[in-house]
């Protein structure tokens, strides 16, 4: 990819340019990679129409019909995975062993909801009149909008794409202007197969251009939409006067809890992975810590030698790190601002707390920050970074209360070696998922969702592929 690329709008299986281009640059070293395009506004409504006239037609085929075309993508990326891998290294700044564990998770998790065609299910329900039938169908919403972030923007089109089109959907695809390489790329894959016109469809653009269009139009009959708290209240207030359907995956503040009987090793292994994995730039990473006093001296040292380990750097020129760079100036202003805004009431760096001297991307060292209080900044923000700030607490109802002390509720986590406190902590913590002596990463089967500002409807299993449905009751008087 020494020369510059250029791509294209996909809009009902053709390819369209734009007038205006976007410029992507990769993170590790600032070098331009590709110019793309800004959808216009007619092409966004072009789009639209395309996808909204395809979807009569692409619901009324059987579910197990659409399953075979989500088949045939899947096929397509897992033989082109290590290329594509490349690619998301390139624009995303992800380590190539966690870029292409992304590509072929993408692939599966096609493959996976594809298998759903045979089991859509509807309810039988029972009447209080007599001779009276009543079913509840499951049915497709009509035309999805699915807003892109940029840390995973590889998995994330399948994540909407394929229970959308399972469920009789035709979808509008808009990347986010960071990483949209992969996703120009994933739509030449899908020009490969026999989609129909219509049904799946990309453009280009900006949140306030091509992202606006989309969230604010009548035609578009569900938003989902994974990126930041601030983004996700811009989309409601865009979609609120057509009262469109909304699947928002926001924030996270995610606390690890560390209890004295805990494996220790074993928990600085998961906390450290569960926080460096794509540079911490991941919503369900541990973002906070609450160690228990008793190991609380024994936790810090080792989680601040294991990151203090942690090899980073531009993972196109360097072999085996454990993380890359963050996206751009502005994340790595705000994790630089935060740590020093936490220097400044009482935090003391164990480990890193400097941007890294790494030439022209956007580097910052692995940080273990100590003797956090819960009034601090860097406890009740998203850092979306490799910094790990640990308040320590004396028992298990404390560091509840306080992981629970948060506008977030997605992921959380405990490590202990005893049944009933994972229990307790499983009722009583508010979030939607907790991971109990393990690193948070979901599972394509779950449910991932979370409480207050972490979201709206959530995405994954049956759960997640029904999201893109709408119930329809019918009554049967004999």
């Amino acid at each position: 990819m020494s020369d510059t690329l250029s791509y294209q709008n996909y809009i009902d299986n053709a390819f369209v340019g734009s007038d205006s281009l976007i410029d992507v640059f990769n993170p590790a070293n600032a070098e331009l990679l590709a110019r793309v395009p800004e959808a216009s506004n007619d092409q966004v409504e072009r789009a639209i129409a395309a996808a909204r006239k395809a979807q009569k037609g692409w619901a009324a085929k059987p579910a197990i019909e659409r399953a075979g075309y989500l088949r045939q993508i899947a096929a397509k990326v897992r033989g082109d995975a290590e290329r594509l891998a490349r690619i998301i290294t390139r624009e995303q700044g992800k380590v190539p062993a966690l870029a292409l564990v992304e590509v072929n998770f993408t692939a599966d998790y096609l493959d996976y909801m594809a298998e759903w065609a045979r089991r859509l299910e509807g309810e039988v329900l029972s009447s209080d009149r007599v001779n009276e039938h009543i079913f509840l169908l499951r049915k497709p919403l009509g035309v999805v909008a699915g807003i892109l972030p940029w840390n995973f923007p590889f998995f994330l089109i399948a994540r909407k794409m394929a229970p959308a089109l399972l469920t009789g959907n035709t979808i509008v695809i808009k990347p986010s202007e960071e990483t949209p390489i992969n996703c120009f790329e994933f739509a030449k894959l899908v020009a490969q197969t026999d989609l129909p016109p219509g049904v799946f469809n990309v453009v280009g653009g900006t949140g306030a251009g091509a992202g606006s269009a989309l969230t604010s139009h009548a035609g578009i009959d569900l938003i989902s939409f994974t990126g930041s708290v601030g983004t996700g209240a811009r989309i409601m207030a865009a979609a609120a006067p057509n009262i469109t359907k909304l699947n928002l995956e926001l924030g996270g503040k995610a606390p690890a809890i560390v209890l004295a009987d805990a494996d220790i090793d074993l928990a600085v292994n998961a906390i450290k992975a569960s926080r460096v994995i794509n540079t911490g730039q991941v919503c369900n990473c541990a973002e906070r810590v609450y160690v228990e006093r008793k190991v609380a001296d024994q936790f810090i040292d080792k989680i601040a030698t294991a990151m203090a380990a942690t090899r980073y750097g531009d993972p196109m020129a360097e072999a085996d790190l454990d993380m890359g760079p963050l996206i751009n100036q502005a994340g790595l202003d705000k994790v630089a601002q935060m740590v020093r805004t936490a220097q400044s009431q009482g935090a003391q760096v164990i480990t890193g707390g400097n941007v890294a001297d790494k030439g022209k991307g956007f580097h910052y060292q692995p940080t273990i920050l100590a003797g956090c209080s819960a009034d601090m900044e860097i406890m009740r923000k998203e850092i979306f970074g490799p910094v790990l700030p640990i308040q320590i607490v004396d028992d298990l109802d404390e560091a509840i209360a306080l992981s629970n002390d948060s506008e977030y509720g997605l992921t959380s986590s405990i490590y202990t070696r005893s049944l009933a406190s994972a229990l307790k902590a499983s009722r009583e913590i508010d979030f939607g998922e907790t991971y109990v002596n393990r690193e948070n990463f979901e599972a394509m089967q779950g449910f991932h969702a979370g409480t207050r500002k972490s979201g709206i409807g959530g995405a994954d299993g049956k759960h997640g592929l029904y999201e893109f449905t709408h119930t329809h009751v019918v009554y049967i008087q004999e």
